[in-house]
């Protein structure tokens, strides 16, 4: 794609003002300090945590507190990333105070903040959020401090978005479209993009509306490992309980691992274990500077199966892979284990265009169970079209996850965590602040109910 392309003139940049200095309770302070105010106490209680009561034995496995590497989580009912397109030069904002605010008071056992760019090119768009610099720490860990007050825990999902980069925020996208904009999805310097600037493991794009992404060079790829490293020592000041590695979706370290966005030819390229080095290194750097809990994000299938199989048959027996899918993924899950990643969060799709991708219900979920069965010593998450807290329950229940993320649920509903805990006959502490709103919750105590399983892969064949 071209710069020269210009979005029209009634479309502009996003452009925001300087951040005012916000007014207590609202400015940075410490989750613990004696100077908290007196009229937003600390909550006695972590919210959405399960409340014992006498006589009942009963627990749902939502509720049941997980830890890792020391750090506990109240329940497993754990806030996906998405992305929200609301930073200014990649620093936190008041939207996300309130964003994730509203959430850490609503009983959610984890919170994650969106893919950030430890480069500003490795932003997905202009809007997005960034850890490249020192500036982007006090916005950060305003929210954090915020967060941790209220009980919840909070990560940090760190990424570059390798050949998908310099694209448009999706509300800049519409508007450009409706305003007769022909430059596809490419974000031009024009509205702060940098689509000369888009890099990836080979010259290959996404698709045509995508910006053409440069080769990186091996210094580049060895630079964008160190600014990981770089990005951890900031997690660290910031406060955060935990990081994830962005290696889904068609981001950087997705493009690595795909046979079809890598035609490398040196170390980074050719077998598994060269398109899965990049992957590799970026967890060795973040694991030697971070002793807490690692997550990594991954796509488990390119949703290719339709074409053939994923692993082909060669005259001279030698390996070769036709596109990403669950072996691959196997594979590299027990690597990524093996080098101190805690739990794999178990996503798919998003590097190829043509992935016929069967959208249901849980449509991921068998995958994560797949990885679950066959890389033991690694916690799996499980997330995907999860909307009730029933589906949720059975999921934990048979074993196809140790946690269930939830993403465009949590957008619509908010309360989800104190809700299922009505459905499924828990009493879970609310916000000090809303409690009176929770009385039926406290007193109520239902049944509980359960919706059959997904099935696994390999019974899914069968059919």
């Amino acid at each position: 794609m071209s710069e020269s392309k210009q979005l029209p003139n009634n479309i502009g940049a996003y452009q925001p003002g300087p951040l005012p200095e916000a007014p207590r309770p609202m400015a940075p302070f410490p989750a613990q300090s004696a100077e908290y105010p007196t009229y937003m106490p600390l909550q006695a209680v972590t919210i959405g945590s399960e409340l014992k009561q006498e006589g009942s034995e009963r627990q749902a496995q939502l509720f049941k507190p997980i830890t890792i590497r020391g750090v506990t989580w109240p329940n497993r009912m754990w806030v996906a990333p998405m992305c929200m397109y609301s930073s200014d030069d990649g620093k936190a904002t008041d939207f996300h105070l309130v964003h994730h605010g509203s959430m850490a008071l609503r009983g959610w056992g984890n919170l994650m903040i969106e893919a950030t760019g430890v480069v500003p090119e490795g932003r997905i768009s202009p809007q997005d959020m960034g850890i490249w610099s020192d500036e982007h720490i006090a916005p950060l860990k305003r929210v954090v401090d915020f967060v941790h007050a209220q009980g919840a825990k909070i990560g940090i999902q760190l990424a570059h978005a390798g050949r998908k980069a310099s694209t448009n925020a999706p509300w800049v996208q519409r508007l450009a479209t409706e305003n007769g904009w022909k430059g596809g999805e490419v974000a031009p310097s024009s509205v702060g993009g940098w689509p000369e600037n888009v890099t990836g493991p080979s010259a290959i794009p996404y698709d045509d509306a995508n910006p053409d992404p440069r080769e990186a060079s091996v210094a580049y790829i060895q630079s964008i490992v160190e600014a990981f490293g770089a990005a951890t020592e900031r997690c660290k000041k910031i406060g955060f309980d935990y990081i994830e590695i962005h290696g889904a979706h068609g981001y950087w370290n997705h493009n690595f691992c795909d046979p079809l966005s890598n035609h490398r030819t040196d170390a980074y390229g050719g077998s598994f274990e060269k398109r899965t080095r990049m992957s590799l290194e970026v967890v060795a750097e973040v694991r030697r500077r971070w002793s807490g809990p690692l997550l990594y994000r991954i796509s488990a299938t390119d949703w290719l199966e339709y074409t053939g199989p994923e692993k082909l048959e060669t005259p001279k027996g030698e390996e070769e892979w036709a596109y990403w899918g669950i072996e691959q993924t196997t594979l590299l899950a027990a690597k990524l284990r093996d080098a101190g990643v805690d739990l794999l969060d178990v996503s798919s799709g998003g590097n190829d265009g043509r992935g016929r991708i069967d959208v249901r219900p849980g449509y991921q979920v068998p995958y994560a169970e797949h990885v679950k069965k066959n890389v033991p010593g690694l916690l799996v998450g499980a997330v995907g079209l999860i909307t009730d807290s029933e589906q949720a329950e059975t999921i934990l229940a048979t074993g196809q996850a140790d946690v269930v993320l939830f993403g465009r649920e949590v957008l619509r509903g908010v309360d989800f965590p104190l809700d299922a805990a009505v459905k499924l006959g828990v009493a879970a502490a609310p916000a000090v602040q809303y409690e009176r709103a929770w009385g039926r919750m406290l007193k109520h105590v239902p049944a509980v109910s359960a919706v059959p399983p997904v099935k696994p892969l390999d019974e899914q064949k069968e059919q």
